[in-house]
């Protein structure tokens, strides 16, 4: 990345910082810092949440998490508990203090909004609006993880599942993961592939797997994104990936098939330099199939701990 990508981008965050009131002791004039009052706000999103849960969707590190529950709890905003089918988990909730003192931030977050725009004319108010708009999907985009997972981790296999469920709906005669050429989820497990899964908050929300056969082209398959992450170009980031693991493997090739039925992954392959083939398979769901050419030797950019077709 540039230089002054970069710059722009910690000249933006001092920007934001300054105007909606982060460097100060007390939030909104509440009587909390932000941290404090973006995690009453995060926990007052309906009934009893999962602590470990929370604290992916904020991003934080499990102490900083325990010490601002525990300042909360010390005020009596919020009650931490053990759930009651796992003692081991602990669970969170806001008592009836919190949820006024979550309805009082709500009011003065809406008067911080409207600050910021009053000083706009019409024009402006949607130029910046856009523009936050534009800078959420990107910055969401940029929280996305991805891990190498064995296909039978539970978000691997939540995946797997939601991948062939919306398939059912988007198929003629619907779609069955047994009549596909890859029933077996062994053959997305070292050292014959590998599956790789997309995590957004601490959620699943994609995956794509490969094949990795001796003496033969490599193949994508279960090429995935949930549709609360699209529009986030999640599809082509696990699809170059892949394309980077292959090309780490020393192969030149690597291939695809898909349905007629799935238009955009389609485009998606065609945009991404992958050129229609002949039938490589005999996959019962297949109407077409890809292949892409690659430069071998390329580093492979994911470890197995890190965490469409």
């Amino acid at each position: 990345m540039k230089a002054d990508q970069v710059e722009q981008v910690r000249r933006f965050n001092r920007t934001v910082a300054e105007r909606v009131g982060v460097l100060h002791d007390h939030y909104l004039a509440g009587a909390r810092p932000y941290g404090q009052a973006r995690l009453l706000w995060q926990i007052g999103d309906g009934g009893t949440h999962d602590v470990r849960r929370v604290r992916d969707r904020l991003g934080l590190d499990s102490g900083y998490m325990s010490r601002l529950l525990r300042a909360l709890e010390r005020d009596g905003l919020v009650a931490v508990e053990p759930h009651p089918g796992d003692r081991r988990v602990r669970t969170v909730r806001l008592t009836e203090a919190g949820r006024r003192e979550r309805a009082l931030l709500d009011d003065r977050s809406d008067a911080l909004a409207a600050s910021l725009l009053a000083p706009l004319d019409a024009r402006q108010r949607e130029r910046l609006t856009s523009a936050m708009a534009e800078v959420q999907r990107l910055l969401t985009a940029s929280t996305v993880s991805l891990d190498v997972l064995d296909p039978d981790h539970p978000d691997a296999a939540h995946c797997l599942r939601s991948y062939a469920a919306e398939l059912q709906t988007l198929f003629d005669g619907g779609f069955d993961p047994a009549n596909s050429l890859l029933p077996d989820p062994g053959e997305l497990r070292a050292p014959r592939g590998l599956l790789v899964v997309a995590r957004l908050h601490g959620e699943p929300v994609g995956c794509a797997g490969l094949k990795l056969p001796t003496g033969a082209p490599a193949e994508i398959k279960r090429l995935w994104v949930s549709p609360e992450a699209r529009g986030l170009g999640l599809a082509r980031r696990l699809l170059s990936t892949l394309e980077t693991r292959v090309a780490g493997h020393g192969c030149d090739r690597v291939r695809l098939d898909t349905n007629k039925a799935l238009e955009a992954a389609i485009g998606l392959y065609r945009d991404c330099g992958y050129t229609e083939v002949p039938a490589f398979n005999d996959e019962p769901y297949a109407h077409h199939w890809f292949e892409k050419r690659l430069r071998p030797g390329g580093r492979i950019g994911l470890s197995r701990s890190d965490g469409r077709s």
